[in-house]
């Protein structure tokens, strides 16, 4: 096959890569954040539910997440969740694991003095916390939450162990017909999606760089 058409089979599977990156930050971003509510809760029941699930999402494999979200359901009749989805859900359920604890970290070194004064000052806490303590987490976990997504651009190839027609398992396609070159040549669609997002992290982060911690 021409380099024009391996190309064009490449960035149908690429766009299949990016769909799942896009989604997976729109879902697990939120619901990442909620669960670090949930494992902050002062009402211990709940506190421990969380962080039991947050400690069995980040000790078992992503991979083996996938397999347990794809046939699991099968077991018991339910078969409405197609490949892409359950990828999909296995990957926001992963990610929003690894997310909440980069928020919790976040929420919790802003000194509790902060919350304090503001009360004194009259403030409730949904403005102390979206005024005060907000401005001040977003600018202490841009750098972990941009190592995170930089990982997650890379961890979409896991898709393929499904069957989801992403970029590598397209380059795979070729390698069945021992055409083994764009196996290598997937690694540039990789760092360029890499360098983009890590040119816009670096954005970011000297956006904040006028906030002193």
């Amino acid at each position: 096959m021409s380099f024009t058409e391996v190309t064009l089979e490449l960035l149908s599977g690429f766009a299949v890569t990016c769909q799942l990156f896009i989604l997976t930050l729109i879902f697990a971003i939120p619901l990442g954040l909620l669960i670090s509510f949930g494992t902050m809760s002062k009402f211990s029941p709940v506190k421990y539910f969380f962080k039991v699930i947050v400690w069995i999402v980040r000790g078992v494999p992503l991979m083996l997440q996938i397999f347990i979200v794809f046939y699991v359901p099968g077991f018991f009749g339910i078969t409405f969740l197609d490949r892409f989805p359950s990828a999909l859900v296995a990957f926001v359920i992963n990610y929003a694991c690894y997310f909440s604890e980069i928020y919790r970290a976040g929420i919790e070194a802003v000194p509790h003095g902060q919350t304090e004064a503001g009360l004194v000052l009259g403030m409730t806490r949904r403005q102390i916390f979206t005024h005060v303590t907000l401005q001040q987490v977003i600018k202490r976990i841009i750098p972990p939450m941009g190592n995170e997504i930089i990982t997650l651009v890379k961890d979409t190839a896991l898709a393929r162990v499904i069957s989801v027609i992403e970029i590598t398992k397209k380059a795979e396609f070729f390698a069945d017909k021992a055409i083994i070159w764009p196996l290598f040549y997937t690694a540039v669609f990789y760092l360029v999606f890499v360098g983009v997002l890590t040119l816009l992290f670096g954005y970011l982060e000297k956006k904040q760089s006028y906030y002193k911690i």
